[in-house]
């Protein structure tokens, strides 16, 4: 089965690039490019690729905007690129709905093997990425009007609270597994459980929330 890619990043060179690396995988196939956010926007309408790889940072509408436009009119997986160290607005894209995100120095397999994590209905939320968005909005203020109460974590056990934590400090279920001495399929299980009585869509949406309601950082 073929998974469909559209590029979305203001550089031809960089498209180039991650085309030409895409198409190494003989089941992944570029179907489309894109300069700017509103060509994202019509590409992702015409072509209904599967996933969408989407610079944050393009002329015009940037990639949070255009990841938002875009979910709000049909079903996609996107990942968002980015060269994360200046590049303060990888959160807002999680928010917006983006399915995960990825430097752009990432090797040639891990662009492929993202593609098809993602592609499969999973996020792609690497603990190593994961510890760096906690470093970079640990610690930011909560605006007055969005203060978190925790009332969405209160349909967890405490044992599901503890792995959603775990799970917003960049932890992969086998870590987590080894912090809390049990099995990685009781961990995943816990994390599945938590996912589906928040009643968000994957694992960076349970990192959302954690920071939303005051499980970490702050």
């Amino acid at each position: 089965m073929t998974i469909t890619v559209l590029l979305a990043d203001d550089q031809h060179l960089v498209r180039a690039g991650f085309r030409s690396l895409l198409r190494r995988g003989r089941d992944l196939s570029v179907v489309g490019e894109a300069a700017t956010g509103d060509e994202a926007v019509r590409a992702a309408r015409e072509l209904r690729p599967d996933v969408i790889l989407m610079d944050i940072r393009m002329p015009g509408m940037d990639g949070i905007t255009a990841t938002r436009k875009i979910l709000a009119a049909q079903p996609a997986r996107i990942i968002i690129l980015t060269t994360f160290e200046t590049d303060e607005y990888v959160f807002a894209a999680l928010a917006a709905g983006a399915s995960g995100f990825l430097t752009k120095e990432i090797d040639p397999d891990g662009l492929r093997a993202a593609v098809r994590v993602v592609a499969g209905g999973d996020a792609l939320l690497s603990p190593s990425v994961t510890r760096r968005v906690v470093g970079q909005f640990a610690h930011r203020p909560v605006p007055a009007a969005g203060r978190p109460s925790g009332e969405r974590l209160s349909v967890l056990t405490d044992r599901e609270r503890e792995v959603v934590r775990l799970v917003a400090t960049g932890l992969s279920n086998d870590e987590i597994a080894a912090t809390l001495v049990i099995s990685p399929l009781t961990a995943k299980t816990h994390v599945t459980r938590a996912i589906t009585k928040l009643g968000v869509r994957d694992r960076v949406q349970l990192v959302i929330v954690a920071y939303e309601d005051g499980l970490v950082g702050n």
